[in-house]
């Protein structure tokens, strides 16, 4: 039997345990910005792993689900229902405290860490994260991400099933995500997603030699679910 099948066929998606939480924050750090080694951006998982997922685990466990191969966590789907109200916390009571923390650990005097920080701000003054808000449409947002060894196994579609499920039996209007990898826009698009909003981004440039695109994508959740279970 194709393997493929094989580990498809054994994948549970389940509700969030707090038990998962180390999993995934090991996860949201090997597959931060496009999976290049999190050395060259800020060496301390910690804070990464903080500014990434704790708002989701920890203020609103019940918008996350997983994907299980046996006993291990090898993919998360992590959202809030409510995108303004998660923002709010996340800038007060993770955001602010994570900096805080890098700022007394010294992480920003490290050169590959202050290179990034310097990059970013560059981008963040030319104006390049002045996007659109979507949230009145689609007041819900969603972060997918799964283990490189369990890519191309359908995982990814079953866990945006779960959660679209989710949200329709929350009555939540829509679902909007963003995203600089063009395979990751075409996932979604496949998924049902329409693309809403095109930018750029080129505070990794410096490492990919490329300006990236951003992509912001959403769904109206409250719709007959009739996305396809990708191969």
């Amino acid at each position: 039997m194709d393997d493929h099948a094989v580990i498809a066929g054994s994948v549970t998606i389940r509700p969030y345990h707090t038990s998962d939480r180390d999993a995934l924050r090991r996860i949201s750090c090997a597959t931060a910005f496009l999976g290049l080694p999190l050395s060259l951006f800020v060496d301390d998982d910690v804070i990464v792993a903080d500014i990434l997922t704790r708002y989701y685990t920890d203020f609103e466990p019940r918008s996350c689900f997983v994907a299980v191969v046996g006993n291990t966590v090898v993919g998360y789907i992590i959202g809030s229902t409510d995108t303004k109200k998660a923002r709010q916390i996340f800038m007060r009571q993770i955001m602010m405290p994570a900096l805080w923390r890098a700022v007394r650990k010294g992480i920003f005097l490290k050169k590959n860490a202050l290179r990034f920080l310097r990059h970013l701000m560059v981008s963040v003054i030319k104006g390049e994260f002045r996007d659109p808000d979507f949230s009145r449409l689609y007041p819900a947002t969603l972060h997918i991400n799964i283990d490189k060894n369990f890519h191309r196994h359908r995982i990814g579609s079953k866990l945006i099933a779960r959660y679209l499920e989710y949200l329709q039996n929350d009555h939540i209007a829509g679902v909007h995500l963003g995203t600089i990898s063009s395979s990751a826009k075409e996932f979604f698009i496949k998924n049902g997603f329409s693309l809403l909003y095109s930018g750029r981004r080129s505070y990794l440039c410096y490492i990919t030699k490329d300006i990236a695109n951003y992509y912001i994508l959403g769904k109206n959740s409250q719709n007959k679910l009739t996305y396809d279970i990708l191969p």
